[in-house]
């Protein structure tokens, strides 16, 4: 080999190597790694079929080039983890708006009772709200809202007899979870035990409450149908509850214009549709499995809905009273809206 060829094999590996290292180096630059906080057992089917599908989602649309990982455990309780991605402590988390109900008192009408009872119109609806009348509201600074959902209504669930009427409910301890479900309980009677729906049923064992308050999947995929088993569903959802999937505001701007792009485009709207459809399955199977198994299914009489009635429409009242304060100037008319796309949706 003469020198010439050898300076030249030389320069040309050089290259090579150079070209390689400088692959490698852009590839690991490339690729961004997430991490989500989950405060429900990773078992559940919500983290499976909402949460590890939409990371895989995100991961394909970007090529690749951002995973979102699951943590082990969470990093803070329930009510902490909208602020835990406002503050970076966590990139992406998920849970409960009224889990902080004065901040966000924006949302609360979603969870007032007969508001509807499918999960997946009420979702779409609620996105379609929110990305219309609150997107730009101070309350929801700080993160990027990547979808919502809501979980297709709440009802009264009793271990021995179905709540008929009002007199059912006078003095009876029932569980529930947030601000508008106690003020509901309180108005028609009964004594309002503020608990997660994991306590239920070690409370309903040591006789602490007499009922409890659950989507119909709840009662089954917190294997509470051992002890609540007779159920007065009311049309369109005692009440309801709503979701948020958010992410560090910093984090998401900090990525590529192209992958942005992509995780919105596998977010919002779609993952919201996908949420509400999920809670419809798990609803729907929940209550074929209780009926199967001997569980009483009712309506309650027409004296107990017209006071459910009466509650929502002073709680109604009250939110438009009280809208401007937190910044929704006509309280009405984004309760008009997102009742009538629900409406639309859900026929």
């Amino acid at each position: 080999m003469t020198r010439s060829i050898q300076s030249l094999t030389r320069s040309t590996l050089g290259a090579i190597a150079l070209a390689a290292a400088a692959g490698l180096t852009g590839t690991a630059q490339a690729q961004t790694a997430l991490t989500l906080s989950n405060w429900v057992p990773p078992t559940h089917w919500l983290p499976q079929e909402i949460l590890v599908r939409w990371s895989d989602d995100v991961k394909q649309a970007t090529d690749g080039r951002v995973n979102v990982n699951m943590l082990p455990k969470a990093v803070g309780s329930p009510p902490q983890h909208w602020e835990l991605a406002r503050k970076g402590v966590a990139d992406v988390t998920w849970g409960n708006f009224t889990y902080e109900p004065e901040r966000f008192k924006h949302l609360w009408f979603a969870e007032l009772p007969m508001m509807g009872s499918n999960a997946e119109a009420g979702s779409v609806a609620l996105w379609r709200t929110y990305q219309k009348f609150l997107a730009g509201h101070d309350a929801f600074k700080g993160v990027v809202v990547l979808g919502v959902a809501m979980f297709g209504g709440g009802q009264f669930h009793h271990p021995a007899k179905l709540i008929d009427s009002p007199d059912d409910l006078q003095g009876q301890k029932v569980r529930m979870g947030g601000p508008i479900q106690k003020r509901l309980l309180e108005a028609l009677g009964a004594v309002p035990v503020s608990a997660p729906a994991t306590k239920a049923y070690e409370m309903l064992e040591g006789g602490a409450i007499d009922a409890s308050l659950h989507p119909v999947e709840s009662v089954v995929n917190f294997r509470l149908d051992g002890k609540l088993k007779q159920h007065s569903i009311v049309p369109g959802g005692l009440y309801d509850a709503a979701f948020f999937l958010v992410m560090n505001e910093r984090k998401f701007k900090a990525l590529p214009a192209a992958d942005q792009a992509a995780i919105l485009k596998v977010s919002g709207e779609a993952l919201s549709r996908r949420w509400g459809q999920a809670f419809d399955a798990q609803n729907k199977a929940a209550e074929a499995k209780m009926r199967a198994d001997g569980h009483v299914f009712g309506q309650p009489n027409a004296a107990l809905l017209e006071k459910i009635r009466g509650v929502r429409g002073a709680m109604l009242k009250d939110l438009q009273a009280e809208g401007p304060s937190f910044g929704v100037a006509d309280y009405g008319a984004m309760v008009g809206f997102y009742e009538q796309q629900y409406r639309a949706l859900a026929h």
